[in-house]
Order: C-alpha cells, then structure tokens, then sequence
C-alpha cells in the first residue's frame, strides 16, 4: 500500500526467543523486544507516525492481524 514517496509498512514478527519490527523489504530488524505485545505496541506507534500500514504475525510467519493508518491529511482524519 505504499506510494513512491511514502515509507515502508511495519511487520511486528517473531525473532528468536522474541519479536521484532521489520520495514517492508529491510533485512534487518529496526528493534527487539522480549513479547509480541511490546513490539506490537512499538509497531502500531511507528505506522501511526508514519502513515503506514502495520502487520502482526503470529509464531507461525501467518499474518494475524492488519491496520491501516492514513496520514493527518487524511480528510478522515479532520475534525468535524
């Protein structure tokens, strides 16, 4: 869902004994965190800001769960 100038969308997945956030497309995870609650909190935080979608995964790889947050220029978003 992502436009030329927009940033990558946020994967919340397992990494090792933990979980992690992942850019679309990044082989490297962004950050680590000892439950999928805390990394899937840090996930939703860093698409919200960015106005980006965020996945959650389960142990499995399988999606569970996905949430798009549009940008403050959504008119949506607007007051009113």
């Amino acid at each position: 869902m992502n436009t030329p100038m927009s940033k990558p969308d946020i994967h919340t997945v397992p990494h090792g004994d933990g979980w992690a956030n992942r850019r679309e497309g990044a082989s490297r995870v962004s950050a680590t965190y000892n439950t999928q609650a805390e990394a899937n909190a840090a996930g939703r935080q860093t698409a919200i800001r960015d106005g980006v979608e965020h996945f959650t995964h389960g142990r499995d790889g399988q999606i569970r769960e996905r949430n798009t947050y549009p940008r403050s220029s959504d008119p949506r978003a607007s007051k009113g």
